[in-house]
């Protein structure tokens, strides 16, 4: 007679959730090494039965839309990203690397949506619970005081359990809850410590029942990996409605933030910052900060424009070629990404015969902005020339298109919204791929030079090749 076969021990990732019959060394979800641990076995699927409902359901064209409607937080750069503002009964999940300043943006939300404008003082529409988990309350009324944002209606907690802050909830029925961070708070009705899988799986569940249910928006500051990504099980980012990042370096004042799901607005859109002492400050116009001000142009720079989202941003790319002493020479770059870099050299060497195989290459961009778009490629082309011939470019001249590996530019979207923004800020010259400026018909625009037209003020010139690129660039005013 055959034995029964036991039921195997189930191994469950504490990074991400996943589970698997057997132990593996490395997560097949997350692809963390280490992480997969022995759990419980695998229970049988149960059979439900139909309940009660909690509302019956009705057409969709007799839903009420207005508890939907947007309320402004007060930070013109957050309810831009955010689609006009924060939403009743939303969920928001908030992360970004430590101090990059998420604790000091949400204390002046808080701080702002507490003191609107349009609601009489003292109403429950006011109110706006703070609840942290990492700091002490005086901790925080420090901060509150540097960045002034002590307000009656701001109210403070300080706590880990998610009893306490549900019990803080019913007693302060707040119209916006913050709760900072999620992997500080635990519940003693799951296995585990606070910050796991299981623990963040049952916090959000309830916080997020309890913003559905009373029309709270509640607003979650999520830790990150080494790698950049959230912390905790990717459930999270399913089940919030909006998933904003918070990015920028260290070393700069400038932050931006940049929606990755929203489920009320666009996700396109950038909110830049200015983060001091006194606080954060939203920047409507924070091209200038990405440029060099200087009276006589320097061999090896070239200006181009961004699309950050539907944003265009002018920033500033700077190259150094030097003769190097090592026998492998350097190629150092900030802001840029590697691979790119390497590949527009490889095209200069190749394509138009600026050998760079004996010096040094170091490139970065200005004000710590980080250019991941491909239009930046010829820009990049154009400022190792220059530093390679100790040429200098116009200081009017800016430059946009992506290079391919024969040599061609090609063509970038948004070359008019780029141009515009270009033109406002006083640039005169432009270099641009061939076939950039077409009407809404894709007929090309009438001009009587094929090489030269002028768009928004600006002369523009249309190349089909970075060698092209190369001698009317530097041959420009």
């Amino acid at each position: 007679m055959a034995k029964a076969k036991t039921a195997k021990a189930a191994y469950r990732c504490s990074e991400c959730g996943w589970q698997t019959s057997k132990w593996v060394g490395r997560c097949g979800e997350c692809q963390t090494w280490g992480t997969v641990t022995e759990a419980a076995s695998a229970t049988p699927a149960r059979v439900v039965t139909a309940g009660p409902v909690s509302t019956p359901a009705r057409p969709i064209g007799q839903v009420d839309v207005q508890n939907a409607q947007t309320r402004p937080t007060g930070l013109d750069e957050l309810d831009r990203v955010l689609g006009g503002g924060i939403v009743p009964g939303a969920v928001l999940l908030l992360a970004g690397e430590p101090g990059i300043g998420k604790s000091t943006l949400l204390l002046e939300v808080a701080a702002l949506a507490s003191t609107p404008p349009e609601i009489p003082r003292n109403a429950p529409a006011r109110r706006v619970l703070y609840v942290t988990g990492e700091e002490s309350a005086e901790q925080v009324r420090l901060r509150a005081d540097r960045v002034g944002a002590v307000t009656d209606e701001l109210y403070l907690a300080a706590e880990t359990e998610l009893s306490a802050v549900l019990g803080h909830v019913d007693a302060v029925e707040p119209a916006l809850l913050v709760v900072d961070s999620i992997q500080t708070i635990g519940t003693s009705e799951v296995d585990g410590a606070p910050g796991g899988v299981t623990q963040i799986r049952e916090v959000a569940a309830n916080l997020i029942r309890v913003a559905k249910e009373r029309g709270i928006t509640v607003v979650l500051v999520g830790h990150v990996t080494k790698e950049g990504a959230i912390a905790g099980p990717r459930l999270l980012e399913h089940l919030v409605d909006v998933v904003l990042y918070f990015e920028g370096d260290r070393h700069s004042r400038l932050r931006m933030i940049r929606a990755v799901k929203n489920r009320y607005g666009p996700t396109d859109e950038l909110g830049c910052f200015d983060l001091s002492e006194v606080g954060i400050v939203g920047l409507p116009d924070p091209s200038g900060l990405f440029l060099t001000r200087r009276e006589e142009p320097v061999p090896g720079t070239c200006v181009t424009v961004t699309l950050e989202g539907r944003r265009p941003l002018v920033a500033e790319v700077q190259a150094l070629v030097a003769k190097s002493h090592l026998p492998a020479p350097r190629r150092a770059t900030s802001g840029l990404d590697t691979s790119r870099v390497a590949m527009v050299l490889a095209v200069l060497a190749q394509r138009c015969k600026i050998s760079m195989h004996e010096q040094d290459v170091y490139v970065s961009t200005v004000g710590g902005v980080r250019l991941a778009e491909t239009s930046v490629d010829l820009a990049l082309g154009l400022a190792v020339a220059g530093s390679t011939v100790e040429q200098a470019l116009s200081g009017s001249l800016i430059a946009l298109g992506e290079v391919g590996l024969a040599g061609e530019v090609r063509v970038v979207p948004g070359v008019q919204r780029r141009l515009a923004e270009a033109a406002r800020l006083g640039f005169k010259h432009a270099v641009v791929p061939r076939g950039s400026l077409e009407l809404a018909d894709g007929s090309p625009l009438k001009r009587a030079d094929p090489q030269l037209t002028s768009y928004e003020g600006m002369k523009v010139m249309e190349v089909d090749s970075l060698q092209q690129a190369l001698q009317v660039a530097f041959t420009a005013p």
